[in-house]
């Protein structure tokens, strides 16, 4: 059996570019005669039988390469749920799940079901998969699970070993899909975007995004400000870190978190028995962690070694949920029997990042359905972070001098953060990152307590795009906010701001309840579980 990180097992949770100034639809249109591939017309139907007659789908053909508008197409699969109140419909809203690489042609059903009627009736409700994503002409580097698993641990025996595979995935990407790699960036799926707007004869684009849904709206408020009407981005990718920072950012807020973890732990050591002061609690961590490297601890039948509990940095962003699964840690470590009830064992098993996220969201991950390669997320995840940005660096030296420094400054993630990535060897991308400079009035949204877009990266998009407001959970836990938790504080300011098109005079924080056992055991916001829309396996945006 393949090893696996902790990260899956306990979760069940940028040299210059050579910039050629591209034509967006609103140029072309503008040039003359409107390119044909805005005159088509959606061919909406049924998406499938066993869903809502009214959540239709249709695919549309957009230029791969936007410079050449009547060149080679793809499809973009998109979807609706069109409003069934006329006479306040306002216009069409768009939604993102997070990223790269995730689908986001279910989004419509959760808005749908989530959203309250005053904001859902001005809206027809419009999700698609990104390009290269899932029904939108899907890619693929080829990549094994191992492959895709990015979470390596730095150590000069075998930074030779990780050098190989951050060229070896470059290759196969570039073998694979060389050709579209790319042209699949933030900066064209803005472009898609704007193409599905002008086709469906709007003249402004509304949009929730969620994570790498959040850069992705921030782009298009760059690049199309004037089609930019009512923009909520929710947990936020920061600009000036994308894209090496944002994974690097992982190891940086790990640190808080794992200490506000200690604390919580040692004041329930009653409970838990991990320790009555922080330091004792930390102590028990990390011999774990040590235990672990000299000997695997079986685990639910996986083998544990220390690098793939530290992995798991995710999970002290909830202090019960890291209790809880660190206790029982200890308990295998110890070798304590497994819990034989089998429904205490799932309940455990729902606690582990992996499991998480794909038992909220079965069946329809990337991957999942015929004609989806089963690395297609993978693929997507480093064609954009890799090419919407020249910022990686080239050199191989430096990575290794970044992870061994990280790893003592941040001892939880830190080396696995900076260590070498595929970006090191990725083509230059065929454009400059995005600068934002442009007045953005959107409404940013943010838990204190995230795991993958931590605070500090909320509050650099709100700093990046001027205008915008913020509105922060102060106590929230978790990833995804408006929607994804039912009783977050953000959410009433969030329809108001989406029914009114008004944002709050001032920077707003409320106080959010901690996080229930159902939102972190399984972060869906309805009781009959309402498929996720985010990517699973290795945490992304």
């Amino acid at each position: 059996m393949r090893r696996k990180p902790l990260a899956q097992l306990l979760a069940a949770a940028g040299l210059m570019a050579t910039t050629v100034p591209l034509l967006t639809a609103t140029q072309a249109t503008a040039a003359g005669a409107e390119a044909a591939y805005l005159k088509q017309k959606p061919n909406w139907q049924r998406c499938a039988a066993d869903q809502p007659a009214a959540y239709e789908c249709a695919t549309l053909k957009v230029p791969l390469d936007y410079r050449r508008p009547e060149g080679r197409k793809i499809d973009l699969a998109i979807s609706r749920i069109k409003s069934t109140n006329p006479a306040k419909r306002q216009g069409i809203l768009l939604s993102n799940p997070g990223g790269p690489g995730g689908p986001g042609l279910d989004m419509p059903l959760l808005m749908h079901q989530q959203m309250p009627a005053n904001v859902r009736d001005q809206y027809d409700l419009i999700g698609f998969d990104p390009r290269g994503v899932g029904k939108s002409s899907p890619i693929t580097c080829g990549l094994t699970e191992a492959e895709q698993n990015f979470d390596r641990a730095y150590r000069p025996g075998t930074y030779a070993a990780d050098v190989a595979w951050a060229r070896t995935v470059a290759d196969k990407c570039r073998e694979k899909s060389g050709d579209v790699l790319r042209h699949i960036t933030t900066r064209n799926t803005a472009r898609d975007m704007d193409t599905v707007r002008a086709v469906l004869g709007e003249k402004k684009t509304s949009f929730v995004g969620y994570s790498y849904g959040t850069y992705l709206g921030a782009v298009y408020s760059q690049m199309f400000p004037q089609r930019t009407d009512r923009f909520v981005l929710d947990s936020a990718v920061d600009p000036q870190r994308a894209w090496r920072g944002m994974i690097q950012v992982w190891a940086t807020e790990a640190e808080p978190a794992y200490q506000r973890w200690t604390r919580w732990a040692a004041e329930r050591n009653a409970a838990y028995g991990l320790g009555s002061t922080p330091e004792a609690v930390s102590k028990t961590f990390w011999g774990l962690v040590a235990q672990a490297d000299r000997k695997p601890i079986d685990f639910f039948g996986s083998k544990l070694k220390g690098d793939d509990i530290r992995a798991g940095r995710a999970l002290f962003f909830y202090p019960q949920q890291a209790s809880d699964v660190i206790k029982q840690l200890k308990a295998a470590a110890e070798g304590k029997p497994m819990p034989k009830n089998q429904a205490a064992a799932d309940d455990l098993r729902k606690l582990l990042p992996g499991t998480l996220i794909a038992d909220a969201y079965a069946g329809r991950a990337t991957g999942a359905e015929p004609g989806v390669p089963a690395d297609n997320g993978s693929a997507v995840f480093w064609a954009v972070v890799c090419g919407d940005t020249a910022a990686w660096p080239r050199y191989t030296e430096q990575y290794a001098r970044d992870a061994a420094a990280d790893k003592k400054k941040y001892p939880l993630y830190g080396d696995m953060a900076s260590n070498i990535k595929p970006c090191a060897f990725w083509d230059r991308p065929a454009e400059a990152a995005t600068p934002m400079n442009k007045p953005a009035n959107v409404l940013t949204v943010q838990n204190e307590w995230d795991s993958q877009t931590p605070l500090v990266s909320g509050q650099g998009m709100h700093r990046a795009l001027k205008g915008s407001r913020m509105v922060l959970a102060a106590g929230g836990e978790g990833h995804a906010v408006y929607l994804f938790d039912p009783r977050s504080c953000v959410n009433a300011p969030v329809n108001d701001y989406l029914a009114t098109g008004r944002l709050p005079a001032k920077d707003l924080t409320c106080k959010n309840p901690p996080a229930d056992a159902s939102r972190r055991v399984a972060p869906s916001p309805s009781q009959d579980r309402q498929p996720m829309p985010f990517p699973q396996g290795t945490p992304r945006f």
